[in-house]
């Protein structure tokens, strides 16, 4: 019994030492300080994207006030971001859309198609009642990194 805890124990240690080890918070130049919350994560070959809205980079100021141009710059802030830590949005395994109003669902999906022309990640899109600074619409993002 000692023994398979001893184990057990080990094993815990080490992938958590592990795990740790391969965590690395990806903070590209131009990124707003004192958020709660890192632009993006990198644990092994994966990387989480925190959601983008159509701000520009470096700013609080939205880019646009229409659905159109904010999905347009919150997918070249993910394109950025992407780059930053060595990927690309060819790269991307699944989006999540959250957007204010269902309504601008087409409008939307008119631009994210333009981004993903082949092949798109799998995605999920949602609306609720609103958005960081006003957006109208914010992406999050899952990709492999190399």
């Amino acid at each position: 019994m000692k023994l398979t805890v001893s184990i057990a124990l080990a094993i815990f240690v080490l992938t958590t030492t592990l795990g740790a080890q391969q965590r690395q918070v990806i903070q590209p130049p131009g990124t707003t300080v004192g958020l709660p919350f890192s632009p993006a994560v990198r644990v092994g070959n994966m990387l989480y994207l925190s959601g983008q809205i159509g701000n520009r980079s470096g700013t609080r100021e939205l880019a646009d006030t229409g659905i159109t141009g904010q999905t347009r710059q919150a997918l070249e802030n993910i394109k950025a971001l992407l780059a930053s830590a060595g990927s690309s949005l060819d790269r991307a395994v699944k989006c999540t859309v959250f957007l204010v109003d269902i309504k601008d669902y087409a409008a939307m999906n008119a631009v994210y198609a333009t981004y993903f022309p082949k092949d798109p990640p799998a995605r999920s899109t949602v609306a609720g009642s609103g958005l960081a600074l006003g957006a109208r619409v914010e992406i999050e993002c899952i990709a492999t990194a190399g």
